[in-house]
């Protein structure tokens, strides 16, 4: 079984950069807010995308960066499936 992710585009109020984000949806439930690293002081990470709340299982500390928003979405269907390593 597959969980059916989106994406809901949303400006995010942090000081003024990283505003570019995407609520990520399961089955129409909101699991997570992504948010493109955008300010300065990132460099390398600049351009990714970083898991700035997640809910329920993907309420964690020790997500990755990732390339892309559906990058993301499919990390989080794995963590709400159960089928992280």
């Amino acid at each position: 079984m597959t969980l059916d992710i989106s994406f809901q585009p949303m400006r995010v109020l942090i000081d003024g950069h990283d505003t570019d984000g995407n609520l990520v949806l399961a089955d129409s439930q909101l699991a997570a807010v992504i948010v493109r690293l955008d300010g300065e002081h990132h460099d390398l990470e600049r351009g990714r995308w970083h898991l700035e709340a997640g809910f329920g299982k993907c309420n964690t500390r020790d997500a990755p960066l990732f390339r892309t928003p559906d990058e993301a979405g499919a990390w989080v269907e794995q963590t709400l499936m159960g089928k992280t390593t």
